[in-house]
C-alpha cells in the first residue's frame, strides 16, 4: 500500500468508527454467534496476491462485527469499563506509526521522558505523596504497565529480591531456595484472582485472609495472619490492598495494613485498578486514606478515564528493588547516557514496550482534568439513580453500598432465581451483565461503563431487568 492508498484507507476507516462509536447505541450488545463461526466465512488460506482495501472494509460488518461484544455500549454493564476516547483511539494512530520499542532511553528519548512526565502529571491528579513522583528528586518515580496483573507482579517479584537480600544480611549461609521457600504474601480473599496468580508466577505461597462484614481487609487480621506464619518458621514480605474489588469495589483498610506492613518490614502494594481513576476527584480520596504508607501504587486509566487500553500506570517510592530483579544487561542494549534517565525495560517483565504516555497526554489536554472529573461523577451520579430504582422495587435489594460506578443487586430470594434471571437477561442480549458471590450469597453486577452512558440508559437497562424479573417470578407463580 503506498501513501496515497494508505490515506483513503484510513480516512474511511475513520470514518467507520466514528458511525460505529456514535451509533453503538443500536447494536444488540452481545452476539449471537457459536464458537467457530469466523472459519467458514473466511478462505483457508491467505491470499497470494493483494486484496483491495475497499474489500476489507467491507468485510469488517460481514466477518468482525457479527462477533463482537460491544464493550462500549451504554448497554454494556459487565466487569468494569473498558476506557476509548478519539483522543486516545488518535494516539494509538501516532504511535503505531513512530513504532519505537522504547526499552532504553535512547531506543527513543521521547518514548522515555513523556512517560516519566506523564506519570508525575498523573500522579499530582490523584494526590499521590511526593515519594512516588519522578519530580521530587528522591528514588521514586512511575512506569505504564500493561495491566493491573503485570504491575501487582512485578511489584512481587521486587519485594521478593528485597526480602532475599535482606535475610542474607542476618542469614549469610541461607542459599536463595532455602530463603524463598519460606517467603509468604497475603492479600484479601476478595481480590482479583491475578493476585493470587502472581504468587504463582512468582513461586511464593500466597495466603488469602478473611475480610470484615463490609468485605474488607483489616490491620488485626494481617497481624494476626503475619504473627502465626513467623510462629512457623515463615517470612512475610509482600501484602496488596485492594481498593475497589472487582466483586462488589469494596476498599480494603489501607491505612490499618499500612502500619502493620511498615512494622514488619513487608511491601506494601495498593491495586487501585478500577477505583483509582475516581481519585483525580477530590470527595473520592479519603477512599486511598494511609497511601503514604505503601511501597508500590497502580490503578488503569485504561479503565475509567477515557485512555484506551493498555495502560496501567504503576508508582514506585523506591524502584531499585525492582530494577535489581529484572536487570539483565547485554552489551547491545547499553548506551552512553545509562544512569541519567530510566530505562523501562528494568521496570517491566516484557523488554519491549508501546509508546503508551502518548494517550495519557493527547487525553490530559484534549479533555482537561476538569471533564475528565466530570466523566466520573456522571457515572457514579448513574450508579446512584440505578440504586435508587432498585432501592424502589420491593422484590430486589442492594447487597452493597454504592460508592462508585457498580450497583451489586438481586432479587429476594434463592441463588438459583437469581442464576436464572441473569441468564434471562444475557439470554436475551439487550443488556449485559456478570455475576458475583461472596460466600453464599449470589448477586448480579451493573456497572456504568459507557462514556455515552445517559440516564435514558440506567432507565431502559432498568426496564429490561424489570421484564426479565417479571417473567420467571410469573413463571414461578404458575408452577407452584
Amino acid at each position: 500500500m503506498d501513501a496515497p492508498g494508505f490515506t483513503e484507507f484510513a480516512k474511511a476507516m475513520i470514518d467507520y468508527i466514528t458511525d460505529y462509536l456514535e451509533n453503538i447505541r443500536d447494536r444488540r450488545v452481545l452476539p449471537t454467534v457459536e464458537p467457530g463461526y469466523i472459519k467458514p466465512l473466511l478462505p483457508d488460506e491467505a491470499p497470494q496476491t493483494p486484496e483491495r482495501w475497499e474489500d476489507v472494509m467491507a468485510d469488517i460488518e460481514r466477518v468482525i462485527m457479527p462477533g463482537v461484544t460491544h464493550w462500549g455500549s451504554p448497554k454494556f454493564h459487565a466487569y468494569f469499563p473498558t476506557a476509548q476516547s478519539y483522543p486516545a483511539i488518535v494516539a494509538d494512530m501516532l504511535s503505531g506509526a513512530i513504532a519505537c520499542i522504547g526499552f532504553t532511553w535512547i531506543a527513543s528519548p521521547a518514548c522515555t521522558e513523556l512517560e516519566v512526565v506523564m506519570l508525575d502529571w498523573l500522579g499530582k491528579m490523584i494526590d499521590l505523596p511526593a515519594e512516588f513522583l519522578a519530580c521530587s528528586g528522591g528514588k521514586g518515580g512511575g512506569v505504564i504497565q500493561g495491566t493491573a496483573s503485570e504491575a501487582t507482579l512485578v511489584a512481587l517479584l521486587g519485594a521478593k529480591v528485597k526480602k532475599i537480600r535482606q535475610v542474607k544480611e542476618e542469614h549469610p549461609d541461607w542459599s536463595d531456595p532455602q530463603i524463598i521457600d519460606k517467603l509468604v504474601a497475603y492479600g484479601s480473599n476478595l481480590a482479583h484472582s491475578s493476585v493470587e496468580r502472581a504468587g504463582l508466577l512468582g513461586g511464593v505461597k500466597f495466603r488469602l485472609l478473611e475480610t470484615d462484614s463490609k468485605h474488607r481487609l483489616r490491620g488485626e487480621t494481617l497481624q494476626e495472619a503475619i504473627r502465626q506464619d513467623k510462629e512457623k518458621g515463615l517470612i512475610p514480605f509482600y501484602a496488596v490492598s485492594t481498593l475497589g474489588t472487582t466483586s462488589s469495589c469494596t476498599f480494603d483498610r489501607l491505612d490499618e495494613m499500612g502500619v502493620i506492613c511498615n512494622r514488619e518490614e513487608v511491601w506494601l502494594h495498593v491495586d487501585a485498578a478500577y477505583a483509582g481513576s475516581a481519585f483525580i476527584c477530590p470527595e473520592f480520596r479519603y477512599l486511598m486514606k494511609g497511601v503514604e504508607l505503601a511501597d508500590s501504587f497502580n490503578f488503569n486509566p485504561h479503565k475509567w478515564m477515557l485512555v484506551n487500553f493498555d495502560c496501567s500506570p504503576m508508582w514506585l517510592k523506591d524502584p531499585t528493588y525492582v530494577i535489581n530483579a529484572f536487570n539483565v544487561d547485554p552489551l547491545y542494549l547499553k548506551h552512553d547516557m545509562q544512569g541519567s534517565a530510566p530505562d523501562y525495560r528494568h521496570w517491566q517483565i516484557p523488554l519491549g514496550r508501546r509508546f503508551r504516555s502518548l494517550k495519557l497526554w493527547f487525553v490530559l489536554r484534549l479533555y482537561g482534568v476538569e471533564n475528565l472529573q466530570k466523566h466520573i461523577r456522571n457515572h457514579v451520579s448513574q450508579a446512584h439513580e440505578f440504586e435508587s430504582l432498585v432501592s424502589a422495587d420491593s422484590r430486589f435489594e442492594i447487597v452493597e453500598d454504592v460508592i462508585l460506578g457498580l450497583v451489586c443487586f438481586r432479587l429476594k430470594g434463592s441463588n438459583d432465581l437469581n442464576e436464572n434471571l441473569l441468564k434471562r437477561i444475557n439470554g436475551s442480549g439487550n443488556i449485559h451483565l456478570v455475576p458475583s458471590k461472596i460466600k453464599d450469597t449470589y448477586f448480579l453486577r451493573l456497572a456504568i461503563c459507557s462514556r455515552y452512558s445517559e440516564s435514558k440508559d440506567i432507565q431502559y437497562s432498568w426496564q429490561e431487568i424489570k421484564l426479565r424479573a417479571n417473567e420467571i417470578l410469573e413463571e414461578q407463580s404458575i408452577s407452584k
